[in-house]
């Protein structure tokens, strides 16, 4: 396994076509703040051999609340991080429960940064987000399709 720092410029980190898999966790709202989205995802795909594997995990947004497009709260709409993955090219093929935490309702004065483990609003309802626990996220499987 090796660990490259991502390019803020768009360029790419790693020759392409040399990866089998890339992962990444709890990113897309920090690049959707940037408005870096899309060209992440594009250098990803760029990174992959076709047949590649993208693993994605992000806080999943409430779906009846339009996605703020820079993801101000942390949460980022399954449906809308799909259509943006897919758009650079790649197919869902699977997506994972795993990390489901009904609990969470999405509508924090500070964010998701509220829940554990950063507890932005420090003591206040400590017990109380304690008690939900981290975010509610989404788990997805996307491949490079083999052309």
């Amino acid at each position: 396994m090796t660990v490259v720092t991502f390019p803020n410029d768009g360029g790419d980190a790693v020759p392409p076509g040399s990866l089998d898999m890339v992962l990444t966790f709890r990113n897309i709202h920090n690049w959707m703040a940037r408005d870096q989205a899309s060209q992440a995802f594009a250098s990803m795909y760029r990174a992959l051999k076709p047949g590649g594997v993208l693993g994605v995990v992000e806080h999943r947004g409430n779906p009846a609340v339009a996605q703020d497009p820079k993801a101000k709260s942390g949460y980022v709409n399954e449906d809308y991080a799909i259509r943006l993955i897919e758009e650079q090219g790649f197919r869902l093929v699977a997506k994972s429960e795993v990390n489901d935490n009904p609990r969470d309702t999405k509508d924090y004065e500070a964010g998701v940064w509220t829940l554990p483990p950063a507890y932005r609003l420090g003591a206040k309802d400590h017990d109380k987000y304690a008690a939900i626990g981290e975010s509610d996220r989404f788990t997805l499987r996307f491949v490079k399709p083999a052309r």
